[in-house]
């Protein structure tokens, strides 16, 4: 198995669950999610504006609500608030597999986010939390473990759309009930291996983390250079696209990159920066590798270049920012529990995870505009480039201390 490579002593059981849970989560999801667009359009004949507000819908009831997962596992524990999510998960794929009105198909999104919102900051929470009692008893450097899970999760994602597409070859009813039936086999193995109560994860019952969270400023601070990131790698789906058809007149040639990087080199970089950075060091050093790929979109843009060569540089930038994902992802999961209250470790990660994604929808809104202004095509490619150059200054200056959550 990949992680006996990845760490110097075996994972425990429950780690070795969290992270295959990753896994099936993300094939479920990517088995149906990538082709809604495509069925809200042409199936059930949804306006454009319309197919949006229902794909920005599910995003929020997911990332926006990731704070409240997360406490909710704080306050009851993992076991019921993961069984919980992927209930829902099932009952939101079996909807939408049915649904033929518009209020069903919101209905369904947005039961299928907040499913996500349920479960993923409670594996999350956990997966930091292990990874660190792991680190202390000497197995290894906790960002390893997190390494771990993102491959995980990107080969989910990879995956995934390889199994919706063969599976829509039959009907897009037949992707939602087999994603629901990922969900099945994970509320089954979890229902089995999930422990009722986790040694050492306290549960918090008292009111107020939520005050102590925007009062704690390397927290929040992380989460804008978290949120930076995030911005920059949404522009796989939304800049890059267009630069890319320019280019090559498809969007093929750069379609399976970035995944297919991070499952061959994520343990490698994670191995060779662990022994080399410390987490401000490889986050700032990932979002300075992120901002010299924007750049160097933006000096070959002007000569408009196109062909084999004018995939170059959009090549350049994939590579680059998934070379910053690597260094980015796992160092930041890592140092929430440095960063976070006591007992509070599910509503840290949450808030990471809905900050930034608040930060990403702002910002992606600003994109869209630069984008669209008719500005010189040098300015938004630019502009870009300068997030994550100001994402470095905002990162923490704490340094990373070994505190058991």
């Amino acid at each position: 198995m990949t992680s006996v490579a990845l760490v110097r002593t075996p994972l425990s059981p429950l780690l070795r669950l969290l992270i295959l849970t990753q896994l099936a989560f993300n094939i479920g999801f990517f088995a149906v999610l990538p082709f809604l667009a495509e069925h809200l359009a042409d199936a059930i004949g949804m306006a454009g504006w319309l197919v949006g507000l229902v794909l920005g819908l599910r995003t929020f009831s997911q990332q926006g609500l990731f704070v409240v997962g997360g406490a909710l596992a704080d306050r009851y524990g993992v076991r019921p608030v993961v069984l919980a999510g992927c209930v829902l998960r099932i009952a939101g794929f079996g909807w939408l597999g049915y649904a033929e009105e518009t209020w069903g198909v919101v209905g369904a999104v947005l039961l299928i986010g907040f499913a996500a919102a349920l479960f993923s900051p409670a594996v999350e929470s956990e997966v930091a939390r292990q990874a660190v009692e792991w680190e202390e008893t000497g197995g290894g450097s906790r960002t390893r473990v997190l390494a771990l899970f993102t491959v995980a999760g990107q080969v989910g994602a990879f995956v995934g759309p390889l199994l919706g597409a063969l599976l829509l070859a039959v009907d897009f009813r037949v992707a939602c009930l087999a994603g629901a039936g990922v969900f099945v086999l994970v509320l089954a193995g979890h229902a089995w291996l999930l422990p009722q109560h986790i040694p050492g994860r306290p549960h918090i019952k008292e009111e107020g983390g939520l005050r102590a969270l925007v009062r704690n400023r390397p927290f929040l601070a992380l989460c804008c250079a978290y949120g930076a990131y995030l911005l920059a790698y949404n522009q796989l789906y939304l800049a890059l696209p267009e630069e890319v058809e320019r280019a090559a007149g498809s969007q093929a040639p750069l379609a399976w990159l970035s995944s297919l990087l991070v499952v061959s080199a994520q343990l490698p970089v994670t191995r060779w920066a662990g022994e080399r950075l410390d987490p401000r060091r490889s986050m700032a050093a990932g979002l300075s590798l992120i901002a010299v790929g924007f750049t160097a979109v933006a000096v070959a843009r002007p000569a408009q270049l196109t062909g084999t060569i004018g995939l170059l540089p959009a090549t350049t930038l994939v590579v680059l920012l998934t070379l910053g994902q690597m260094l980015i992802a796992p160092v930041a999961r890592a140092w929430i529990p440095d960063l976070a209250e006591p007992g509070r470790l599910g509503l840290y990660t949450g808030a990471l995870s809905s900050v930034s994604g608040l930060i990403v929808l702002l910002g992606s809104a600003a994109t869209g505009t630069l984008l669209d202004t008719g500005l010189p095509a040098v300015v938004p490619w630019l502009a870009l480039a300068a997030v994550p150059m100001a994402a470095v200054g905002l990162l923490p200056r704490r340094p990373c201390q070994l505190r058991r959550r």
